[in-house]
């Protein structure tokens, strides 16, 4: 019955081959071991090593710019700063509240009150430029708040401005960083291809010249 040829423990036919050439002195352990080491298929362990060390670098600079863009897009939403903002601006509206329900007898007692001498005499020839100016006035009272609060934020714009730039500058290099990464990689890679299709063919060679001295008589042991 044949043997499994599968079998960790097998010899293979070149096995077989190179210790009939060692028995028969054909072949030195020395040649043979030159030759392990000349070849560039058994020493790839380092380069592969590396290969998985910049993809991985790669792959953490790729994370950090996604989180950078995630952290910019989300800035109004996630950052501790505007979060302080909305919370103080909910507890001045609570504030408000808090007020308007301990005045709530006053404000019902006033408004129960008939509305008496708090009207403004306007001549007839203003009534229509007054017609046009109390839409703006009420439109320009709507928006008061939005307009303070535009004011307040100008001093802050230096400093938002600045962190903006920072922040572009910082995705501008790790742009530049996986740019230079890549072009390493990828000279590496026909490097690395050119090298080994060299070493091929001159291993073939060198196995071409050693196996033409063999002849029938040395193969016996």
């Amino acid at each position: 019955m044949a043997g499994n040829p599968w079998a960790p423990l097998q010899p293979s036919a070149a096995s077989l081959l190179l210790e009939k050439c060692l028995t028969a002195g054909v072949l030195s352990q020395n040649a043979l071991d030159q030759a392990q080491l000349e070849a560039p298929c058994f020493s790839h362990v380092e380069e592969l090593q590396r290969i998985t060390e910049i993809k991985a670098e790669i792959n953490q600079k790729s994370l950090e710019l996604e989180l950078l863009k995630l952290e910019k897009e989300t800035a109004d939403i996630t950052h501790p700063l505007y979060l302080e903002q909305k919370y103080q601006a909910l507890q001045a509206m609570n504030s408000h509240l808090e007020a308007v329900l301990r005045e709530k007898r006053t404000l019902r007692q006033r408004l129960a009150q008939p509305v008496c001498q708090e009207n403004l005499p306007i001549e007839a020839s203003y009534h229509r430029s007054t017609a046009d100016l109390l839409p703006l006035a009420v439109n320009f009272i709507e928006k008061l708040e939005t307009y303070i609060k535009t004011i307040q934020t100008i001093p802050k714009i230096p400093d938002c401005s600045s962190s903006m730039d920072n922040a572009l500058v910082r995705m501008e290099s790790l742009e530049a960083e996986m740019e230079e990464l890549t072009e390493q990689i990828l000279t590496w890679r026909e490097q690395q291809k050119a090298a080994f299709q060299m070493n091929s063919d001159a291993n073939s060679s060198c196995i071409t010249a050693q196996t033409s001295y063999l002849s029938i008589e040395n193969l016996h042991p």
